[in-house]
């Protein structure tokens, strides 16, 4: 058995054609979708990221505004910052890009997105209530892992489902939108334990640890199917996940590629955000007007 391949490649073309749709729509209505990227660092994966999402946005009809404050901007800075574009009428969506610059954590400054643009589900009102159930934009990398099972229909509900790491970025995230759809979910972590005593009986398996070659073929079982978040970058610049594919090919049913799975999904995810957004906007404009 050779594990398929599950490419988010297609279905990164998908959401991103019904984006530029959206996008399309929303200017016939005299409004311009427009995204914000804060970036504070001078790592070059990072800016090689931002790029790309400068890159995917121009072909959808949405505006990208690169904010690089640099590698030595202060918290004071990138608060103040976050406040501005909070309030600039004509930004629909915010995306506070990481690392940042030693000393600023991204969690004491995340909250100074206001939920309404919050495209990356970074503020912890909108995992608030992603977690009860209320209208938020998830974190896009945690919906990009639903949208491939969905795209490839590998069904959920009643289905054992481990999640390994436990981030608010991916893992808890996930976890919610997991439960949402029936599954029985385990979240595993650094103090878990064997992996092999969850992954062994699950049906499906999400990786985002963010550590190469953390899960083998060892740890599953047959017709498992596997979906790999992490992103690594090797000394010779090549990009790898946390699955070691040459064990798990022979032993999982599906597959997700890095690069070329979540990471585009990903990507795209976050244009159909900032159009639902600036929809949301335009919608509560019209109420207004109307009252």
């Amino acid at each position: 058995m050779s594990a398929v391949l599950l490419s988010g490649k297609e279905l990164a073309r998908t959401i991103k054609q019904k984006a530029h749709q959206e996008a399309r729509d929303l200017e016939a209505d005299g409004f311009h979708p427009s995204l914000a990227v804060v970036v504070a660092t001078d790592d070059g994966s990072t800016h090689w990221y931002v790029r790309s999402i400068e890159r995917a946005a121009e072909g959808t009809g949405i505006s990208c505004r690169i904010v690089d404050l640099g590698p030595d901007a202060t918290a004071q800075i990138l608060v103040s910052v976050l406040q501005d574009l909070s309030e600039d009428s004509s930004i629909h969506g915010i995306i506070l890009q990481t690392p940042l610059p030693p000393g600023v954590a991204a969690d004491k400054l995340v909250g100074h997105i206001t939920p309404e643009k919050d495209v990356d589900g970074a503020n912890p009102s909108s995992l608030g209530r992603l977690a009860v159930g209320l209208p938020s934009f998830a974190p896009a990398t945690a919906r990009a892992v639903i949208e491939i099972l969905d795209h490839f229909d590998i069904p959920l509900a009643g289905r054992n489902v481990v999640v390994i790491g436990r981030s608010a970025v991916v893992g808890k995230p996930l976890s919610l939108l997991l439960l949402e759809r029936d599954a029985a979910v385990t979240v595993c972590h650094s103090r878990s334990g064997p992996l092999e005593r969850y992954t062994r009986s699950a049906d499906v398996v999400v990786v985002a640890a963010g550590r190469t070659g953390l899960l083998n073929g060892t740890h599953l079982s047959s017709g498992a199917v596997v979906i790999d978040v992490g992103t690594n970058v090797l000394p010779d610049g090549s990009l790898v996940g946390d699955v070691d594919e040459d064990s798990v090919r022979g032993v999982a049913a599906a597959l997700t590629p890095v690069p070329g799975g979540v990471g585009s999904v990903t990507t795209s995810l976050l244009l159909l955000h900032t159009t639902e957004a600036a929809r949301e906007r335009s919608r509560a404009l019209v109420r207004g007007s109307a009252g």
